[in-house]
C-alpha cells in the first residue's frame, strides 16, 4: 500500500497538533511496512527536526508567501505525487496545499480521506478568507471526500455543514508514543527554567487567543492567593498573545509566580509533564488535544474545557471537565488542587485509560482498516 499524507507544514514549534499527528502516523505506518510520502511545505523544517522523519519520505516545497503557507510548485510533480498513491490523507482545511491536491486527485479519480482535526468551524481570524476559500473550494474537498475522519467525537457535527453524513464520519482519535514518555531528569529540567522545588500548574500550546491562556491565567489569578505554593508554567511559542500575557502578569502581580518558558523540544516537555502537579488546557476550541494523552501517559491528571473533544476523562476519573470561562476554570482549580489525594488518583486513572486505549499503533490499525476499505470498494 502507499499513502500520500499532505499537511501545509511539519513544523513541530508552530504546526500544532497536525503536525504530531502526521508525523507519528507516517511513521508508523512506515514500520509497518507501508509505504508513505509526506507532502508538506518548507516552513519551520531544520536538519534537526528533519531527524524525526524515520522511515519515510518527505516532500518539502519551498513556500513562497508564508503567511499564506503558498509554496512553489511543479504540478508535474503533485501529479506524479498523487498518481504513484493509493490512498491521499489531507489534513487540516484552510490550505492551498489540500486545494491544489484534492484537484489533481479529482482529476485522476484517487481516493482521498479528509482529517480536518478541528479545523472545519469558522473561527477566529480571516473568517472572510475562510468563507471565500469554503465558497471556491473548501466546501467541495470535504463534501466529495472518499471518507472523513474525525479526531473527536464533539468534531463529527462539524461536518453536517459541509453535506456530509455524521453516521459516515469514522473516528480515530489522536494517540501517544509510550517510548518517548520514559522517565528524565526533573532537576536538570528545574535549573534549567529556574523553577526550583515548586509546585506548578503546567499550560502546553501556543499562546494564542483559540488556546486560550488569557483565560488560565485571569483564573490563576483569582486563586494566587488561597493557593499559595502554586505557580503557573507556560510552555510553547508565542501565537500573538506572550506581549499581552505579560502585562496581565504585571497587572496581577504575579511576575514571581508566572513563567513563561517558550516552546520545549521533547525531552525537556516530557520533564515538564513528569515535574507539574496538573496540566490545565483552557481552550476556547480545539479538537481531542494531543497534549491530554501526554499528560495521562505521564500520570498526571488534567482539567480541560468543554470544548477540547474529551470529556471522557470525567467519565473515567481522569480529571475535570469546565466551561471555557475564567470563572469555570478557577472553579474547577480550587476543586482539584483543594484535595491532593484526588489529584494523585486522577492522574493514575488516566494513565491507565490512555495507555490501554489512545497509542499512535491503534489510530494507524483503525486507518489501514479504512484504507483496505476504501481500496476494495475502488476495484
Amino acid at each position: 500500500m502507499k499513502v500520500l499524507n499532505v499537511n501545509m507544514s511539519m513544523d513541530p514549534v508552530f504546526g500544532g497538533g497536525t503536525v504530531e499527528r502526521t508525523l507519528q502516523i507516517s511513521r508508523e505506518m512506515s514500520r509497518i511496512g507501508i509505504n508513505v510520502v509526506v507532502l508538506t511545505t518548507d516552513i519551520g523544517l531544520s536538519e534537526e527536526n528533519k531527524k524525526a522523519f524515520d522511515g519515510f519520505e518527505v516532500i518539502a516545497l519551498p513556500c513562497i508567501i508564508k503567511r499564506l503557507y503558498l509554496p512553489k510548485f511543479s504540478y508535474k510533480h503533485v501529479k506524479k505525487l498523487v498518481a504513484d498513491s493509493d490512498v491521499v490523507h489531507l489534513m487540516g482545511h484552510w490550505t492551498f496545499l489540500n486545494a491544489l491536491v484534492y484537484y489533481v486527485a479529482k482529476k485522476l479519480k484517487k481516493p482521498y480521506v479528509v482529517c480536518p482535526a478541528g479545523a472545519l468551524p469558522i473561527y477566529g481570524r480571516s473568517k472572510i478568507i475562510k468563507k471565500l476559500y469554503n465558497l471556491i473550494v473548501g466546501n467541495k474537498i470535504i463534501s466529495n471526500a472518499t471518507a472523513c475522519v474525525a479526531v473527536a467525537v464533539n468534531e463529527k457535527a462539524h461536518f453536517k455543514g459541509y453535506g456530509v453524513d455524521v453516521d459516515m464520519v469514522s473516528f480515530i482519535p489522536n494517540g501517544v508514543n509510550n517510548d518517548d514518555f520514559t522517565e528524565r531528569d526533573g532537576n536538570k529540567f528545574r535549573k534549567k527554567y529556574h523553577l526550583g522545588l515548586k509546585h506548578f500548574i503546567l499550560f502546553v500550546g501556543r499562546l494564542n487567543y483559540i488556546k486560550g491562556p488569557d483565560l488560565l491565567l485571569r483564573a490563576f489569578s483569582d486563586i494566587q492567593d488561597k493557593f499559595t505554593g502554586y505557580h503557573l508554567v507556560f510552555a510553547g511559542p508565542d501565537g500573538g498573545m506572550l506581549k499581552e500575557l505579560k502585562s496581565s502578569v504585571a497587572h496581577f502581580s504575579l511576575e514571581d509566580r508566572v513563567h513563561f518558558i517558550g516552546y520545549l523540544g521533547l525531552e525537556d516537555k516530557v520533564s515538564a509533564y513528569q515535574e507539574s502537579a496538573l496540566l490545565v488546557i483552557p481552550s476556547r476550541q480545539e479538537a481531542m488535544s494531543i497534549v491530554v494523552l501526554e499528560a495521562g501517559i505521564s500520570n498526571k491528571p488534567v482539567l480541560i474545557t468543554d470544548q477540547c473533544g474529551f470529556n471522557d476523562i470525567e467519565d473515567v476519573n481522569g480529571g475535570l471537565v469546565v466551561s471555557a470561562s475564567s470563572d469555570s476554570i478557577r472553579n474547577g482549580l480550587i476543586e482539584v488542587l483543594g484535595d491532593p489525594e484526588k489529584l494523585f488518583s486522577m492522574g493514575k486513572n488516566l494513565e491507565s485509560y490512555v495507555r490501554n486505549n489512545f497509542t499512535w499503533k491503534i489510530a494507524v490499525d483503525k486507518y489501514i482498516q479504512l484504507y483496505h476499505i476504501i481500496m476494495n470498494n475502488e476495484k
